[in-house]
């Protein structure tokens, strides 16, 4: 498993996979702690779970240069993400226990409530694109349930895995409460497979999705699945266009493109299609990639120069099928993993940027006649994970969001983002399940029904 710096193309460690008998003798260790974690007080868990976020602060610039050097993030990207990672852990750490109290109801018996108990050690498969917070989205709300975790990170970032599994250690929790597997992809059934592990909860690619869930219920053991987006965002023909494009911009650029919830496909208003266009590519060309420790530098290089090079087959097929490029589509000099902003219009069915997700820097503008015409276009897709509306009637954007668009979330007048206050995850083949909020923490527990004459 090797670590390779996305800009400079330097190997930056080695990390040999850990043998079966290692991953085992983890998991076992990890079910031990379990057993005296589960019996300890929410005071005590929210007490450690501070400290956790405490120590994220106090070492956000080490943290956030992990994950420059591994995956190629912009340093002020990275310290947001080190300190939403804190901003989840205080959230948790504040609310679990209201969020896990027995809820009393009333029946003829004398008394009836629903408890809400740990159900052990979880697995979560994660992937590289925010390699602190997807980790830590459900770390935070694992453990302060009651249960312990393992983690499957993704092979490039292991070095952000490892370090998490340290600061944990460091925040006072038990040694084993959360552990880190070096292991690849093809060893994750197994993982699932052995009787200790519970639940598997996985961010990643539909692809990874489907065998995750297949391998869990082929053992009956629950699974949430995050997966992959093609985000629509309607921009109607009241909206404000200088606005709306600037938001739009930066929902498609952050982490270099590289984000399931990033918007990517932009349907518009006839009326305004042109001065929306013109705006959107103005801001989309004014973006500078380069060195990501560089505080001008907007987007960083993609992770790996094969994930460049698929994406760049994506936009050159499409070109082939006629798609035009108002902006970028091309692959930049040099060995970092860089791509430009990139602008596609005239795509239509059939195209790869019409039916895939583009995990980079790609956008597609889509003219829309009618409202009728818009929704099929934004629900023309197998994703389902967020969408976006720009109206100044604010009222018919919310029946949009609630009746017409189909997704995990949507946002009005604003790009979507996830809060730790708020379900996150998707429809169709987005995933299933959800993370963060009151949902999110009781999506692995056992709830409990009791009884008393």
């Amino acid at each position: 498993m090797q670590s390779i710096n996305p800009f400079s193309g330097e190997l930056i460690k080695n990390y040999p996979e850990y043998t079966s008998e290692e991953v085992n003798n983890i998991i076992g260790q990890v079910d031990e702690a379990f057993l005296q974690w589960k019996l300890t007080s929410f005071e005590h868990r929210t007490f450690l779970m501070k400290n956790l976020q405490s120590k994220l602060l106090e070492k956000k610039e080490e943290l956030a240069g992990i994950m420059v050097s591994e995956m190629g993030k912009v340093k002020r990207e990275a310290l947001g993400e080190i300190e939403k990672c804190a901003l989840v852990c205080s959230f948790y750490a504040g609310n679990a226990a209201s969020f896990l109290k027995n809820e009393p109801i009333q029946t003829e018996a004398s008394e009836s409530y629903v408890s809400y108990q740990p159900i052990g050690t979880i697995l979560a498969v994660m992937p590289w694109n925010f390699p602190f917070w997807q980790v830590f989205r459900f770390l935070a709300p694992a453990l302060m349930a009651g249960n312990t975790g393992v983690l499957k990170h993704a092979s490039n970032v292991s070095g952000c895995a490892l370090a998490i599994e340290q600061l944990v250690h460091e925040a006072g929790f038990p040694e084993h409460v959360f552990r880190t597997l070096l292991i690849s992809s093809q060893e994750v059934k197994s993982v699932i497979e052995n009787p200790l592990i519970k639940a598997v909860t996985l961010t990643g690619s539909t692809l990874a999705g489907k065998a995750v869930a297949s391998a869990a219920g082929s053992v009956l053991k629950k699974s949430v699945l995050e997966l992959g987006g093609s985000d629509p965002y309607l921009i109607l023909e009241d909206a404000d266009v200088a606005t709306a494009a600037r938001l739009c911009v930066t929902s498609r650029l952050l982490n270099a493109g590289q984000s399931c919830i990033g918007a990517k496909r932009f349907i518009v208003a006839e009326k305004i299609y042109e001065s929306f266009k013109t705006e959107f590519v103005r801001l989309m060309s004014g973006a500078t990639y380069g060195d990501p420790l560089d505080p001008q530098t907007t987007i960083g290089p993609l992770a790996r120069t094969d994930l460049r090079d698929e994406l760049h087959q994506q936009v050159k097929k499409s070109r082939e099928m006629g798609a035009t490029v108002l902006l970028g589509g091309y692959i930049p000099e040099g060995k970092a993993a860089f791509y430009p902003p990139t602008v596609l219009e005239n795509v239509v069915t059939g195209m790869p940027a019409y039916h895939e997700e583009l995990f980079g820097p790609v956008a597609v503008l889509f003219l829309f006649q009618t409202e009728e015409e818009a929704v099929r276009i934004a629900n023309d897709t197998v994703f389902g994970l967020g969408a976006g509306v720009f109206t100044s009637d604010v009222t018919k954007g919310k029946i949009w969001a609630e009746k017409s668009l189909e997704a995990g979330c949507v946002f009005v007048n604003d790009f979507v983002k996830s809060d730790p206050r708020l379900p996150f995850g998707g429809t169709k083949e987005s995933g299933y399940g959800r993370e963060l909020s009151v949902v999110g923490i009781r999506e692995f527990v056992n709830m409990k029904t009791v009884v008393v004459k």
